[in-house]
């Protein structure tokens, strides 16, 4: 009986012993699989840090920017310049944007002898002016649109009939197609860069006979669609329902056409400054920098322009 007893004491054991190693195993493979699938775990991305100073170093500017900036010049843009001015200061509410329209030789002489930070002209500058230090900073393009009264039958003219109404040696609507009438020729006053924009494409340089000289762009409009008769030019961008623009050389002024060549009327919108932009204060390099962006490329397109992008 001894014996039985020893038997069956040691088969219990045995059995308790294979039971143990069995959850042992179990254990360490439970154990093991959820090592693995931790590891397995993608690691959760660090922040970008970098990114994140950089937001904060791009942002800081807008709080601290603050001052005034002066621009002085163009009639022409005005529209262009206002709405600049206004787009601007919201950004930065701490800046000040004045603008005064008084013609682009003004505003060049302005910027010039320091009286203004930037000169705003509606044409190229002159070799003289670039010879004082002051740098062409092209910030659009705009065409100069032909404009007659809206009951004149004329549609189109060519290049040299436009140079001929304002040369003076077309003086009747009759010799270019259109009803037996004087022709009234408008243009801008003395110092206009509509103005010399105008006569320098043409090759009239201090060669025209103007009827009437005026000294804006809105004047002129007025006049024109007062006036039965009357001829003038004015900056793409104001154009309205007051007035007909003509065909030159049978191409309409559209920005299309503008960019395309085919329009030869166009010139550019220059925003001098006295050396490069670089050299300038932090508040005109910041204006230029929101000139030049997506944003400002949308404020010279909202304005009739064309962008120099």
């Amino acid at each position: 009986m001894r014996k039985n007893n020893k038997k069956v004491i040691a088969l219990v054991g045995s059995a308790v012993m294979a039971v143990s190693m069995l959850a042992g195993c179990g254990s360490n493979s439970s154990n093991t699989t959820t090592a693995a699938t931790e590891a397995a775990k993608p690691e959760a991305p660090a922040a970008d840090t970098t990114e994140a100073a950089e937001t904060e170093a791009e942002a800081a500017p807008a709080a601290d920017l603050s001052g005034s900036i002066s621009m002085v010049g163009s009639t022409s843009m005005e529209k262009f310049a206002n709405a600049l001015s206004e787009s601007f200061m919201e950004k930065y509410p701490k800046v000040t944007v004045t603008a005064e329209f008084v013609g682009s030789g003004a505003g060049i002489e302005a910027v010039t002898n320091g009286a203004a930070d930037i000169g705003n002209s509606s044409r190229n500058l002159k070799e003289e002016e670039k010879a004082a230090g002051v740098v062409e900073n092209i910030v659009a393009i705009d065409g100069i649109a032909v404009v007659v009264d809206t009951a004149n039958a004329v549609e189109d003219l060519t290049k040299q009939q436009l140079s001929d109404i304002y040369s003076g040696t077309v003086t009747n609507w009759k010799d270019v197609g259109g009803n037996d009438a004087p022709i009234v020729v408008v243009g801008r006053e003395s110092g206009s860069g509509t103005r010399s924009a105008f006569e320098e494409l043409l090759k009239l340089e201090d060669a025209c006979k103007y009827s009437n000289e005026l000294d804006s762009t809105g004047a002129v409009m007025a006049k024109v669609a007062s006036t039965p008769g009357a001829i003038g030019y004015v900056s793409l961008d104001v154009l309205d329902d007051t007035v007909k623009a003509l065909k030159l050389e049978g191409v309409e002024p559209t920005e299309e056409n503008i960019k395309a060549g085919s329009y030869f009327l166009s010139r550019p919108f220059v925003m001098a400054t006295k050396g490069e932009i670089a050299q300038q204060n932090d508040l005109v390099k910041a204006l230029f920098d929101y000139i030049y962006s997506a944003e400002g490329s949308e404020i010279v397109k909202s304005v009739g322009l064309i962008s120099v992008d």
